[in-house]
């Protein structure tokens, strides 16, 4: 009998859980991390006063990526069909591929950082790994 699980949509869903979980070290480990992960010196000031919203804004992130990656292993018959399973998956491959091509026009402009780059070419992965991931579940989702 075959596997009905997706290796693509698991691979998809440890990267959206790698990345909630550097988020969340972010939060942890303060102002360093902020730095280091490219989220600006103002929030990463801000994060060293103490003050909370970077911490909010940043755990809302952490909130939003893991949830899909619930959605992906969802998609990939890990875990139990979740609800709008499919317009789930569709939006999340989206914000993804939409997220890494954003570097096209930023730098059509000159208007790049490094960690444009490296996010958007990091986005554009993981967004290429749920989209080749959903192709090949499409027939079976709920």
């Amino acid at each position: 009998m075959e596997d009905p699980r997706n290796a693509f949509l698991i691979a998809g869903a440890l990267m959206s859980a790698l990345a909630a979980a550097l988020h969340v070290g972010c939060i942890v480990f303060g102002a360093p991390w902020y730095r280091f992960f490219g989220a600006g010196e103002r929030m990463a000031q801000a994060a060293s006063a103490g003050h909370w919203y970077p911490a909010v804004v940043t755990m809302a992130i952490a909130l939003v990526l893991a949830a899909w990656s619930l959605y992906a292993l969802s998609a990939a018959s890990v875990i139990r069909a979740l609800p709008l399973l499919r317009p789930a998956l569709c939006a999340i491959t989206a914000i993804y591929l939409l997220r890494g091509l954003v570097i096209v026009p930023l730098a059509m402009l000159g208007k790049t950082t490094p960690f444009w780059w490296w996010s958007s070419a990091i986005c554009l992965l993981i967004g290429s790994v749920h989209l080749v991931g959903a192709l090949q579940v499409w027939p079976r989702l709920p």
